[in-house]
């Protein structure tokens, strides 16, 4: 059976075993490369974005739908009351940023489990136009927020077929 251990990047690196013949070899050295690319690349981002790789990220998944007559955007905030996030718009740009605190505490005769889980987030994306603020519909239940951005008359204009004349 084969030992897939060795091809992920994040195996135990205090295994390997580099011999000299090894750097001769231009696959063996071709693969040394890719490992410490990879190594190295894991590093950075674990150490510079935690919290995007973490198994307890709070980052909220988005939805975006144009509709034709608008975009549809929808962000899964479970556990959270509106009054732990907003909804922003600066020119183009759509932010939705809030912090989530989540408690959860569990008795048994003289035994007592708490856990606490928290953590800040923000999600933007960039609409294909300026839109008027003051047309923007968000609404917040059941821990989905919905936010529709009416696109601008000039975007919203069927598409007419232009005659193709040959010769």
């Amino acid at each position: 059976m084969a030992n897939f251990g060795s091809l992920t990047p994040w195996r135990d690196k205090s295994r390997d075993v580099v011999r000299q013949d090894d750097n001769l070899d231009p696959f063996i050295a071709f693969r040394h490369h890719v490992d410490r690319m990879f190594d190295d690349f894991f590093d950075t981002a674990f150490n510079r974005f935690p919290s995007a790789f973490s198994n307890g990220s709070v980052t909220p998944t988005m939805d975006v739908e144009d509709t034709g007559n608008d975009f549809v955007v929808t962000a899964e905030l479970p556990g959270l009351d509106s009054k732990d996030f907003e909804v922003t718009l600066t020119g183009d740009i759509l932010t939705i940023k809030g912090e989530k605190k989540d408690e959860r505490q569990e008795k048994k005769g003289e035994n007592q489990y708490v856990e606490r889980r928290f953590g800040s987030f923000e999600r933007s994306i960039r609409l294909p136009f300026e839109a008027a603020d003051d047309k923007i519909d968000a609404k917040y239940d059941r821990g989905v927020l919905t936010v529709h951005v009416p696109k601008p008359p000039e975007l919203t204009k069927p598409a007419r077929r232009i005659e193709v004349k040959s010769g």
